[in-house]
C-alpha cells in the first residue's frame, strides 16, 4: 500500500513538473519568447495580405523590433474592433492595426512611444461638390467600427448634422462612397491617400485634417511591461539606425 502511494505521489510530481515546463513566458502560450500580435489586414499600407503573406508598415515594424530585441511574433488577423477585446481575453499579447493613442484606450491598454503621425480626413467621390465636413448636413457618413474615425463621427453628428453608417472594414466603406450609397467617409489620412494612389477608387480627400492622431503599439494595461520596454527600445534603435525610415519609405514614399 505504501509503495503504491509513493508511486502515485511520484507520478503526480512528474506530471506537475511537466505541465509547468510547458508553459510559455508570453500571455498567449505560443512558446518561450513568442508573442501573439493582433493586426487588421484590411488596413493598407499598415497591414494587408498579399500572396498569402502579411505585409505593411506595422508588419515590417514589429518584425524588425522583434529581431532587434530577440523575441518572436505570431501575427493574428482580425477585425480591428476585436483587437483590444482579444487582448483582454488573454488571446493576444500585443495590439496594432494603426491604433491611435487615445485617452479612452489608455484606460484599457498601455501604449508604446508614438511611431506614426496620422490624422483623420473626410473623403468623397471625385465628382462630389462636398468641400469639407461643414457640407455634410443631411448626408450619410460612412465609418469603420471601433476606430477613432467612428468615435469622431459619433461625437460630432449633432454638430454637423450627418447620419453615421458603420462598416467592419475599410474596403466596404470605400465601396459604399464610390457607389454613391453614402456621401462621404472618415478615414486616417495615410491610409486613404495610399489606397487612392494604388487603386482607381474614384475618391478624393477634402478639407483640413480633423485631428492630430498618433499611432502606438499596445499591450494590456499593467501587464507585459517588460515587453513594452523592449518595443520602445526596438523603436528607438530602428529610428537611430535608419531601418524605421526604410520601412516607412517602402510604403509611403511618393
Amino acid at each position: 500500500m505504501k509503495k503504491s502511494m509513493l508511486l502515485i505521489m511520484g507520478l503526480i510530481v512528474v506530471l506537475v513538473m511537466a505541465a509547468c515546463g510547458s508553459k510559455s513566458d508570453s500571455g498567449s502560450g505560443e512558446g518561450k519568447g513568442t508573442y501573439k500580435i493582433g493586426i487588421d489586414t484590411t488596413y493598407p499600407p499598415f497591414e494587408f495580405e498579399k500572396g498569402g503573406k502579411y505585409e505593411g508598415i506595422d508588419v515590417d515594424l514589429i518584425n524588425a523590433i522583434a529581431k532587434d530585441q530577440g523575441f518572436k511574433v505570431k501575427l493574428e488577423a482580425m477585425d480591428f474592433s476585436g483587437i483590444i477585446p482579444a487582448m483582454q481575453a488573454g488571446q493576444l499579447d500585443v495590439g496594432m492595426g494603426g491604433m491611435s493613442i487615445t485617452d479612452e484606450r489608455k484606460k484599457k491598454v498601455d501604449f508604446s512611444d508614438p511611431y506614426f503621425d496620422a490624422g483623420l480626413t473626410v473623403v468623397v467621390k471625385k465628382d462630389s461638390s462636398i468641400k469639407s465636413i461643414n457640407d455634410l448636413k443631411g448626408k450619410k457618413l460612412a465609418v469603420k467600427n471601433g476606430t477613432t474615425g467612428a468615435k469622431f463621427a459619433s461625437d460630432n453628428a449633432d454638430k454637423y448634422g450627418y447620419e453615421v453608417v458603420q462598416f467592419n472594414d475599410s474596403p466596404s466603406m470605400f465601396q459604399e462612397v464610390s457607389n454613391g450609397n453614402a456621401d462621404a467617409l472618415i478615414e486616417d489620412y495615410p491610409v486613404i491617400t495610399y489606397a487612392i494612389a494604388q487603386q482607381d477608387l474614384k475618391l478624393k480627400t477634402v478639407g483640413d485634417r480633423l485631428n492630430g492622431d498618433q499611432y502606438g503599439i499596445s499591450v494590456m494595461k499593467g501587464k507585459n511591461q517588460d515587453l513594452l520596454k523592449k518595443i520602445n527600445k526596438g523603436l528607438e534603435n530602428l529610428k537611430k539606425n535608419g531601418e524605421y525610415d526604410k520601412i516607412i519609405d517602402k510604403y509611403l514614399k511618393s
